[in-house]
């Protein structure tokens, strides 16, 4: 299983972060790797806004309401090693499975290309 976070900075430059789920994460040390200072949760309103989804339901389906394109996702290099990504399809009652690989060519398809972490080297 994954966890998403919907992320901003200062400057309102926005992430969708797709991590597994027991990844821990240190939002200072990201937000240094990302070059933004004082990262942070979105809003709600910023949420529906630019992903079109409700807290608690984000999901990396929901770059598919992002049509300017400007969130950027943001793919934990440790997904690959598993067979299925379990995500939300755009609300947080129903799960579906997905590759690795078709999830890649899904956001490429929403001209999300992902750029991928690897935690151990934060």
């Amino acid at each position: 299983h994954i966890k998403n976070l919907f992320l901003r900075d200062k400057k309102k430059r926005m992430w969708l972060l797709v991590a597994l789920e027991h990844q821990a994460l240190d939002l200072k040390r990201l937000g240094t790797f990302l070059g933004a200072k004082s990262l942070s949760f979105a809003t709600p309103e910023r949420l529906m806004t630019f992903l079109g989804v409700k807290p608690g339901s984000v999901t990396p389906f929901s770059i598919i309401n992002d049509k300017e394109c400007r969130v950027e996702v943001l793919l934990d290099k440790e997904i690959w090693a598993h067979d299925a990504v379990n995500c939300h399809p755009l609300v947080n009652w129903m799960t579906t499975s997905v590759s690795p690989e078709d999830l890649l060519q899904f956001l490429n398809a929403e001209n999300h290309p992902p750029s991928f972490i690897d935690f151990t080297q934060l």
